[in-house]
C-alpha cells in the first residue's frame, strides 16, 4: 500500500511539474496582432508623444499574466545612429529573456550587441503599464527588438519601497 501511495504522490508532482513548466513557457503566450504605425514607435528627444519608425517583418508576443512578457521583432531601414539624432536613448541594455520558441528573440546576442554599440536601445512608451517602459534596440544591421523593463517607479512599487510624488498615480485594481 506504501509503494502504491508513493507511485500515486510522485507521478501527481511530475504532472503538477509538467503542467507549471508548459503554463510559464507556451500557455500564457498569445501572438500580438500587427497594428502598422503603432508597434514600433519611438519617444522624440524632447519628450512627447512617441512618433512611429519605418519597420518591416514584425513579429510579437504577449501574456496577459504579466506586463513584462511582451517580446517583438522587426526589421528596419533606419540606422541606430540615424534614429540617435531624433529619438531619447535609454540605459536599458540587458533585454529580458523570451521563451526558447521564440527564435527572433535572442536576449543575450541582443545584450551584446548594446553593450559592444553594434546597437543602440530607445525609450518607446513610458508607463505603458503601471511602472512599465517600453524599450526598442535596433542594430547596425537593421533588426530591431522590443521588451518591456520596470522605470524607477516599478522597481520601488514592486519592492515595497515608497513610490513617492514623482510617480503617476497607481490604477485602481478593484479590490
Amino acid at each position: 500500500m506504501g509503494k502504491f501511495l508513493a507511485l500515486i504522490l510522485i507521478l501527481s508532482a511530475l504532472a503538477a511539474g509538467g503542467a507549471m513548466y508548459y503554463l510559464q513557457v507556451y500557455g500564457f503566450y498569445e501572438d500580438v496582432k500587427l497594428q502598422p504605425g503603432r508597434d514600433v514607435m519611438l519617444v522624440p528627444l524632447g519628450g512627447g508623444e512617441a512618433q512611429p519608425v519605418a519597420y518591416s517583418e514584425f513579429e510579437a508576443i504577449d501574456a496577459g499574466s504579466s506586463p513584462i512578457r511582451y517580446r517583438a521583432c522587426f526589421r528596419t531601414k533606419v540606422t541606430p545612429d540615424a534614429l540617435a539624432q531624433l529619438f531619447t536613448l535609454t540605459d536599458k541594455l540587458e533585454p529580458r529573456n523570451a521563451p526558447g520558441w521564440f527564435e527572433c528573440f535572442d536576449a543575450a546576442a541582443i545584450g551584446e550587441q548594446l553593450a559592444d554599440g553594434t546597437a543602440k536601445s530607445f525609450l518607446s512608451v513610458k508607463n505603458i503599464s503601471f511602472g512599465v517602459d517600453r524599450v526598442v534596440a535596433v542594430t547596425d544591421d537593421g533588426r530591431g527588438y522590443v521588451w518591456h523593463e520596470l522605470n524607477d517607479c516599478g522597481q520601488k512599487a514592486y519592492d515595497g519601497t515608497v513610490v513617492g510624488e514623482e510617480c503617476p498615480a497607481r490604477p485602481a485594481t478593484g479590490e
